[in-house]
């Protein structure tokens, strides 16, 4: 890090072009000041105007200070090259003054070198001053480039949700095996009590299913369930397990209750982080989505530069390269998905939702990363604001489009026509209608093929 600003000119520009061995023309300060010697010098007034220029370059950008330096030396030196050690840098010098910049693994060698026999090259400051300007100077730029405050800690809210999802797997895992280890033993329990912490607090204080006829469990279960437990154990078909059995599965049931407690801890630590730090964020998405928000980036700051398309996206990256890929429709959210003002929209509208709560959450989160004030107002009036275009949604149902645009479809006037219809019997039967009178002719045909009919059998039987 520079405290002040100083060029240095190069002297031997033979030895430059052994890069392999250039170290060993830095191990001395007398060896380094046959090599470059002191051009210009120039000293910060205060630590800010320090902060600015050492700022600047580590964006690669020109200072104003930097840049009034390098006119003079164009004005005197303009024939020679100015090596830089940003090429960035070294572009921006090249296009504004006109100045010839060079950028190489030798100017890389050459600006080790330099750093390391500073306090040799530059005389007139003791290396007591020098050491102490740079502390200063190294504890400001790195103040500036993390924003750093106590209270906007993102890590710790990163490490709070992967430390929460972690936990919620283990549960699982604990409660299953739970479970299943005493459904050997009481296979009824599990049907009759559905919460699992209720049914591992229940396991915990009985242990063997003869002992609930004899045991008080009013403080866990309600009056009816514990009658209906009771008699089950009666007529349980589990089997027999030992004393050993059921300490292994009591000590599994003390784990499974300790991390459930600790995991309601760890919720209202994360809760309160996510308020302290992201208020509005908070507001608009809940704390666990924010959360994960805020873990999937990487940081808050780096979040908040991410557009609303992003924002919306985010944790749906597989899925969006797929459909990519396949030529199909893309996905409409992401992490999103989980907040609860798309999960209370229907199907129909969760794509609209989604955008537009994309579009308000990434608004809030650049205000909590780069904002001052630490109040919720602005996720307030946002979120209010997705609540009413869902509102808007779920009531417009039907929509017609005119000339002009969409507009509400209107229905016309209903008048009541008080018209008297009589009942036609003729649709009950389905039968076809035939006449009962048949013609004379038509008899006679059937008689006549009924003879023939009897004169062939009869000839036949001869």
């Amino acid at each position: 890090l520079c405290v002040v600003f100083f060029f240095l000119q190069v002297l031997n520009e033979k030895k430059l072009q052994e890069v392999d061995s250039l170290w060993k023309e830095f191990e001395t300060p007398e060896k380094a000041n046959k090599i470059v010697k002191l051009k210009h010098f120039e000293k910060f007034q205060d630590t800010t105007e320090a902060l600015a220029a050492s700022t600047a370059l580590v964006e690669g950008k020109l200072s104003k200070n930097l840049k009034k330096i390098l006119k003079k030396i164009v004005a005197k030196d303009a024939h020679e090259q100015l090596a830089v050690a940003d090429a960035k840098l070294g572009g921006v010098i090249k296009e504004k003054l006109n100045l010839s910049c060079i950028h190489s693994p030798m100017v890389t060698e050459l600006m080790r070198g330099i750093r390391s026999q500073i306090e040799g090259l530059i005389t007139g400051l003791p290396s007591r001053e020098m050491a102490a300007m740079c502390l200063g100077l190294a504890h400001s730029l790195s103040r500036y480039k993390l924003k750093f405050s106590p209270d906007k800690v993102d890590t710790m809210i990163i490490q709070a949700i992967s430390l929460l999802d972690d936990l919620d797997k283990e549960l699982n895992n604990y409660i299953m095996r739970c479970r299943e280890w005493y459904g050997w033993h009481f296979p009824e329990l599990g049907k009759i009590i559905t919460d699992n912490l209720t049914y591992c607090k229940c396991v915990r204080k009985v242990g063997d299913r003869s002992n609930f006829a004899s045991s008080d469990v009013s403080d866990i279960l309600p009056e009816e369930i514990e009658e209906d437990v009771k008699a089950a154990a009666e007529i349980s078909m589990g089997t027999e397990v030992s004393e050993e059995d059921i300490n292994n599965i009591i000590h599994l049931c003390d784990q499974v209750i300790e991390i459930s407690e600790y995991r309601t801890q760890l919720y209202d630590y994360l809760k309160n982080r996510m308020m302290a730090i992201a208020p509005n964020l908070t507001v608009m998405v809940g704390e666990l989505v924010g959360a994960r928000l805020i873990a999937h980036a990487g940081s808050l700051l780096n979040l908040a530069k991410h557009p609303a398309s992003t924002v919306q996206l985010l944790g749906a990256e597989k899925a969006l390269f797929r459909a990519l890929k396949t030529k199909r429709d893309t996905p409409k959210f992401g992490l999103i998905y989980h907040a609860s003002l798309v999960g209370q929209s229907n199907t129909k509208n969760k794509g609209k939702i989604s955008r537009m709560l994309a579009a308000k959450t990434a608004l809030t989160i650049r205000y909590d990363a780069l904002g001052e004030n630490t109040s919720a107002e602005m996720g307030a009036e946002n979120r209010l604001k997705v609540e009413t275009r869902l509102r808007l949604l779920e009531e417009r149902g039907i929509r017609r489009i005119s000339g002009t645009g969409k507009a509400l479809a209107k229905a016309d006037k209903y008048q009541n026509k008080s018209e008297v219809k009589v009942f036609d019997p003729s649709g009950d039967s389905t039968l076809p209608v035939v006449s009962k009178k048949r013609k004379i002719q038509e008899v006679d045909e059937q008689d006549t093929e009924a003879a023939v009919k009897a004169k062939k059998f009869k000839a036949e039987m001869k």
